[in-house]
């Protein structure tokens, strides 16, 4: 199966780096799959679900934050702000992140801050729906 060599470096840690044979991030347009000998491509990452399978047939989940994805010559880099296997999730100390998100937009302070607040929302969102949808309870 021909594959394509992927990077995946979160803000604090190389996450993954080795071969791939699929891989779908999502991006403001959606869902977008890249297989091997790919289009030369740059886009935006937004929160949610990545997933990729490698050369042994084993599919990896993770939950990302924002980030860029740069495809060129079989090769893919993603820069992400966070990348977390849903096992790493802790629900507890997400949902007190969001809870303090929801304030802080509540208060209305100033538009920066509200941005910032509905951007650490968005995450704490996608990390408990990756934490519930992929996880053994």
């Amino acid at each position: 199966m021909n594959s394509f060599k992927l990077e995946v470096l979160a803000s604090d840690k190389p996450f993954y780096e080795g071969d791939c044979t699929s891989l779908v991030i999502p991006t403001t347009q959606g869902q977008y799959g890249i297989q091997a000998k790919h289009s030369n491509v740059i886009c935006a990452i937004v929160p949610g679900t990545l997933k990729f399978t490698v050369p042994s047939g084993e599919r990896i989940i993770a939950a990302v934050s924002q980030g860029i994805a740069k495809v060129e010559n079989n090769h893919v880099l993603l820069l992400v702000d966070t990348a977390e296997y849903p096992e790493e999730i802790d629900e507890n100390i997400v949902r007190r992140a969001a809870e303090e998100a929801e304030e802080e937009i509540l208060q209305k302070r100033s538009i920066q801050d509200y941005y910032a607040a509905q951007v650490r929302m968005a995450r704490a969102i996608n990390r408990l729906r990756v934490k519930r949808e992929y996880t053994n309870k």
